[in-house]
């Protein structure tokens, strides 16, 4: 194992970050924060209060002006440095994810480039916030379009992403002119406070953003939802509690963006590269040891290649070598706590119940940690559990299917709508298909669809807006419309 702690950060946050510096709890209360290798406390963070949401608020309406004010270009060179220190200090970040998350140090070091990628990328965005200007269409004024900050904006994100999902939102907020409180999940608070350190260091002016650790996640948030200066929401992570945060928006119409909720088919036609696809599968399926939203959920795989597609599959996931994130050789670390490894078990134990049958893994190992064998299952029956439901763990459900319209309505036949994955040697098919598939995404003979540059979200109940490309700037941003004469 590295000689990495959190000795390594001396500038590290323990407590909330709110008007640009450090700050207890109002109650003084603090939490732990677990390392999923072990179960041991890391260290302990400030666990904010209602009070502390509050101060959040207050800070951002202070500072909100004067960051709506400042010239793009400044926003942008804002940006711009926070990409340059996160870069500078991506080891130093990719340890402290996998100390907190339990993710392999690849996994977290292709985390940090992409969680930086949101803020180069946000800093070019940040000088394209372009208005519009047309005559009307009975000649009597000029339509004058100006593009304005929503304004004060709640972020709520997962642990699973610790960094990204946190860029991803800071990024096209702050190029917009927002002010922004990020409350982190209790889980991985620690990544989010280095975020604030980093930002600030980058010169973004004190209350521009504040962030919130929290066990009371649901008081805080609510809070700031009912305060008339909020105007903003974009949360990632379950549908579930995406709904009960919708309906505590309506009370004051608080702007949503939504990032809910996965249950991604990953599709395999006769004609496949199956090299290919049993690559594209492991990056689908084992990229953060499945704990992500875009996670290849369900394997629907032609019969006639399903068998020799699932032994190559197990022989690779077999291979996998778990331990310790932070270890050098780990490729596969802990789940993030307790609660998410008795749930992948309960749904792999479920399927074989039903009559599946496990071609490798398969259970929790014996030994310390929140640790899930690398899972492959064949014959699940149509209506289990774990087809209906998001794994987040490396576990891989195969069926097979003879019919393309047949594998378009079982890979439909969910609420989700957030990513799917095709593999095909027929460009047509794939292009056909991946067009009657119900999802804001498609990978078509692709492993990864996550890019900065690229509008990410779903349908249905996956999600609302989207995050990332041009368009997670909007979000960002309203309309204004002048009538003018001259």
């Amino acid at each position: 194992m590295g000689d990495f702690s959190l000795s390594a950060l001396a500038d590290l946050p323990l407590d909330l970050w709110i008007g640009g510096r450090a700050a207890p709890a109002s109650d003084g209360g603090r939490f732990d924060v677990l390392d999923p290798a072990t179960g041991d406390v890391l260290t302990s963070v400030a666990d904010g209060t209602v009070e502390d949401a509050l101060a959040c608020v207050a800070a951002a309406e202070a500072a909100a002006p004067a960051w709506a004010a400042t010239a793009p270009r400044e926003r942008a060179e804002v940006l711009r440095r926070a990409f340059e220190l996160m870069t500078a200090r991506a080891d130093e970040i990719a340890h402290l994810i996998s100390l907190e998350n339990g993710k392999a140090l690849p996994d977290a070091r292709g985390e940090t480039a992409y969680a930086a990628e949101f803020f180069r990328w946000y800093a070019e965005e940040a000088v394209r916030a372009a208005g519009t200007v047309m005559t009307a269409p009975s000649g009597a004024n000029r339509i004058v379009v100006l593009q304005q900050p929503v304004g004060i904006a709640v972020l709520v994100t997962p642990w699973n992403f610790p960094a990204a999902m946190a860029t991803r939102k800071i990024g096209p907020a702050l190029a917009a002119g927002c002010p922004v409180i990020l409350k982190p999940a209790s889980d991985t608070p620690l990544t989010a406070l280095l975020m604030a350190r980093i930002l600030a260091d980058a010169g973004v002016p004190e209350g521009v953003v504040s962030v919130l650790p929290s066990r009371s996640s649901g008081k805080v948030v609510s809070a700031m939802l009912h305060d008339p200066r909020v105007r903003k929401l974009s949360f990632t992570g379950s549908t579930e509690v995406g709904r009960v945060l919708l309906k505590e928006a309506a009370d004051q119409v608080v702007n949503c963006s939504m990032e809910l909720g996965g249950n991604a088919p990953f599709l395999v036609f006769e004609d496949a590269d199956l090299d290919a696809a049993v690559e594209g599968a492991m990056v689908a399926k084992m990229r953060n040891a499945g704990e992500a939203c875009t996670a290849a959920n369900r394997f629907y795989v032609h019969a006639d290649v399903a068998e020799d597609f699932s032994q190559r599959l197990a022989e690779r996931m077999s291979a996998l070598t778990l331990g310790p994130g932070t270890d050098d050789d780990t490729q596969v670390g802990p789940l993030v706590n307790e609660e998410a490894a008795v749930k992948v078990d309960e749904l792999v134990q479920g399927a074989v119940s039903a009559g599946a049958r496990v071609v490798t893994g398969g259970r929790r190992p014996d030994r310390p940690g929140w640790y899930y064998e690398p899972t492959v299952v064949t014959g699940v029956p149509l209506g289990s559990e774990i087809l209906g439901e998001e794994i987040f763990g490396p576990v891989a459900p195969v069926l097979t299917f003879t019919d393309e319209d047949d594998a378009i309505a079982m890979a439909n036949d969910t609420e989700f709508g957030l990513v799917s994955y095709v593999y095909t040697g027929d460009l047509a098919r794939g292009l056909r298909v991946s067009e009657r598939l119900d999802a804001g995404m498609v990978g078509l003979n692709r492993g990864l669809v996550s890019d900065p540059a690229a509008p990410f979200g779903g349908t249905k109940q996956s999600g609302i807006g989207r995050e990332g490309g041009h368009e997670g700037m909007l979000d960002y941003l309203e309309s204004k419309y002048v009538a003018v004469t001259w």
